[in-house]
């Protein structure tokens, strides 16, 4: 049963019933969601969340960039930060404010555009900020709260709040994010660069995803995590999975750490190939492979 919002708030934002989430996902699978919100901004956001009955479940989202949703869909509301929160300021010499919808392309150009380096590795991740600040997300050798000096959160009572890094337990792709609320902006603390030279980095580091990674096909990043000292392409690929099929879904024979839905792949799909790439790679090496999307919804 869908539960819309008591009555005497009407959202300024978008707000969608019975709304396909393959949509809002990179791997462009998934099923529907009971309700889909777009605030307009945090005001918007602040009164839709007052005004939601206590126990829907709500479900936070930036470009479904590192997500994969079941075929049975998700009950409650996800909430897209995306459109809202698309703000990017610089605050003081080297210092920017960014909302959490925020690409991390546009982080990075932004950061060269005003003489600033030290953000060039967000060209590398396909997510928002509030994304790559949830699992402490990092491309090319450096990671999100290298950077970070201030936080702002909001949970789903509408209350929102300043946090510092010192409030966070920060490990290779995990942050303990209190449970129940979610990234809104953030402050990261960059050096004074060159723009010419910062340009012609995110130029080279682009390059070289576009010729290590299946860019081109619905993916959704990186699948596992990189086991302590190696790394889990290598390990999937030692394995022989390159190329592994289960229905639409493939390893990608560019890039053995990446999921592709090589066309009418359902999300049933890319699980069962990513359990079968856990289950090959433990049996034949006694290593865990531990996901780096998550995974939400109910199996159709």
């Amino acid at each position: 049963m869908m539960v819309a919002p008591r009555l005497g708030y009407v959202p300024r934002g978008e707000l969608r019933l019975n709304e396909s989430m393959s949509k809002h996902t990179s791997w462009r699978v998934g099923g529907n969601v009971d309700q889909f919100f777009i605030p307009a901004d945090k005001d918007d956001l602040i009164q839709f969340l007052i005004h939601l009955e206590p126990n829907l479940a709500v479900t936070w989202i930036g470009l479904g960039s590192n997500l994969l949703v079941r075929d049975g869909g998700v009950r409650g509301v996800v909430i897209s930060t995306h459109k809202g929160f698309s703000h990017i300021e610089r605050i003081k010499h080297n210092r920017i404010y960014i909302e959490s919808g925020v690409p991390g392309a546009k982080i990075a150009r932004f950061s060269v555009r005003h003489g600033l380096s030290g953000a060039e590795f967000f060209a590398g991740i396909p997510g928002t900020f509030g994304g790559a600040l949830a699992m402490n997300a990092g491309a090319f050798g450096s990671e999100t709260w290298d950077v970070v000096t201030e936080v702002q959160t909001i949970d789903q009572s509408g209350v929102s709040r300043r946090r510092t890094p010192m409030q966070f337990s920060i490990g290779y792709r995990s942050v303990s994010l209190p449970p129940g609320e979610w990234f809104l902006s953030g402050e990261i603390l960059l050096k004074s660069g060159d723009s010419v030279r910062g340009r012609k980095k995110i130029k080279q580091l682009l390059s070289q995803r576009s010729r290590t990674q299946p860019i081109q096909v619905p993916n959704a990043g990186s699948v596992f995590r990189n086991p302590e000292g190696d790394h889990a392409a290598r390990i999937i690929e030692s394995c022989g999975l390159k190329g592994m099929r289960k229905g639409g879904a493939a390893v990608s024979p560019i890039h053995a750490n990446f999921i592709v839905n090589e066309g009418g792949a359902t999300a049933a799909d890319i699980e069962n190939l990513i359990e079968h790439v856990q289950h090959t790679v433990a049996e034949q090496h006694g290593i865990q492979l531990v996901r780096e999307v998550r995974v939400i919804g109910e199996k159709r």
